[in-house]
């Protein structure tokens, strides 16, 4: 269905990112992957599916280097068909004792690299007159929680600007859309049991119960391979007219 088509997705090298990349990829979309750490493991994975694979290692929090790695996309792939926004930090601390340092992190991270990506592969995806950006925003762009103040700002940012972008693109064949995910166990979340583990002297297991129960009814997590079916949905001709949705994919945390 994508064959031909280029997809980046940001924070891609594990988690979310790389089970979206792999389920476009399935497709037949060639990837950009993007993120910290060993990428020559994922890189493989998505290789073995038979399509091409390049790799940016741009700090998402530095507007330069994301520019030079859509520089680098246009370069080596014609230019960016379909940009997935979604890299993200997380820290969680009461207001009055959340470190300056970690808001602007997550603020750089979080919202304003997905408008320096998006503001940049527009004006190609206009040229085509096709494009999808898709941003994976969260539950905590559309409800918020204690102590994770900048993390909801970010997301209900990235919400905000998805529904700006697809009024200015409604006209075109370019539509832009959220994601917004529950509970997703990557290693962000998976880091959270385990501390809530040890901080509670409790097994794995219980911390887990206790997690996804505390926001998400369905007390499953959405794994990333659905996301990525999601993302594949909404590159579809199925989805040419769903524009500045906030697409929760929540266990029903959202709808209490």
């Amino acid at each position: 269905m994508l064959n031909g088509k280029t997809a980046l997705v940001t924070g891609s090298t594990s988690g979310i990112g790389l089970g979206i990349a792999l389920q476009l990829a399935k497709q037949g979309a060639n990837i950009i992957l993007n993120g910290f750490g060993d990428h020559t493991g994922p890189k493989a994975e998505v290789e073995a599916l038979g399509v091409k694979v390049g790799y940016s290692g741009a700090d998402m929090s530095k507007p330069a280097e994301i520019a030079a790695m859509i520089d680098y996309a246009t370069a080596e792939f014609g230019g960016v068909d379909i940009l997935v926004n979604n890299a993200g930090i997380q820290h969680v601390a009461p207001i009055e004792s959340f470190p300056i340092e970690k808001w602007d992190a997550i603020i750089a991270i979080n919202l304003s690299a997905a408008f320096h990506a998006t503001r940049l592969v527009i004006p190609g995806m206009r040229a085509k007159n096709w494009g999808r950006v898709i941003s994976i925003a969260s539950a905590h762009g559309l409800v918020a929680s204690a102590n994770k103040s900048a993390y909801v700002a970010a997301k209900h940012g990235v919400v905000g600007m998805t529904k700006a972008v697809a009024l200015e693109t409604a006209t075109t064949g370019v539509t832009v859309n959220a994601i917004c995910p529950g509970w997703v166990l990557t290693p962000l979340v998976q880091k959270q049991i385990d501390d809530r583990s040890a901080n509670e002297k409790i097994t794995i297991a219980q911390a887990t119960k206790e997690l996804l129960g505390e926001k998400e009814p369905s007390l499953q997590f959405t794994t990333p391979e659905q996301l990525g079916d999601l993302a594949v949905f909404m590159c579809s001709p199925a989805a040419d007219n769903i524009r500045g949705v906030a697409w929760a994919a929540d266990g029903g945390w959202t709808a209490q």
